[in-house]
């Protein structure tokens, strides 16, 4: 009989420990089932109160898609370096490509953004993933991005 795995989570105290980016430009709030650097679900609160929907769209509020592509870079990044805690986490996360981005339905004040990356390959420093984001297991958007983690030595 095998044993069931285990999988991680990070608060919003571990996701500040992974990530340099501050508020207002985190975007998201706790990861939850880290699968090595295979899989993990970052989560995002989308609330009224953050600073993109004065003007995006003050009658009609609507998260916009290039914040919706950097929370799943974002969510990417950090289930890079976590997955390298053994060795030291990596001084920086750069976000490469996007491609294959589609959006499907508006993400609005109110809404829980389910943010869920699958690597799709692994070569030295840089990660490749889909991913896909969701509100109430509805599909909102999706996009293949790629993410490069830069050590210390190499600033």
């Amino acid at each position: 009989m095998s044993e069931k795995q285990t999988l991680d989570s990070a608060d919003i105290m571990r996701v500040l420990e992974l990530l340099p980016h501050r508020y207002p430009f985190l975007m998201i709030d706790r990861i939850i089932d880290m699968d090595g650097d295979d899989s993990c679900v970052g989560v995002k609160n989308v609330t009224i109160n953050e600073p993109h929907f004065q003007g995006h769209f003050p009658v009609q509020p609507v998260m916009p898609g290039v914040l919706i592509i950097e929370a799943m870079a974002q969510t990417a990044g950090a289930l890079c370096v976590n997955s390298r805690k053994d060795l030291g986490s990596p001084s920086l996360v750069y976000f490469m490509t996007i491609e294959k981005a589609k959006f499907r339905k508006p993400v609005v004040p109110g809404d829980v953004l389910h943010i869920h990356v699958q690597k799709v390959k692994n070569r030295a420093n840089i990660w490749k993933f889909a991913c896909i984001a969701k509100v109430d297991d509805a599909k909102v958007a999706e996009a293949e991005v790629s993410a490069m983690l830069i050590g210390e030595e190499q600033k």
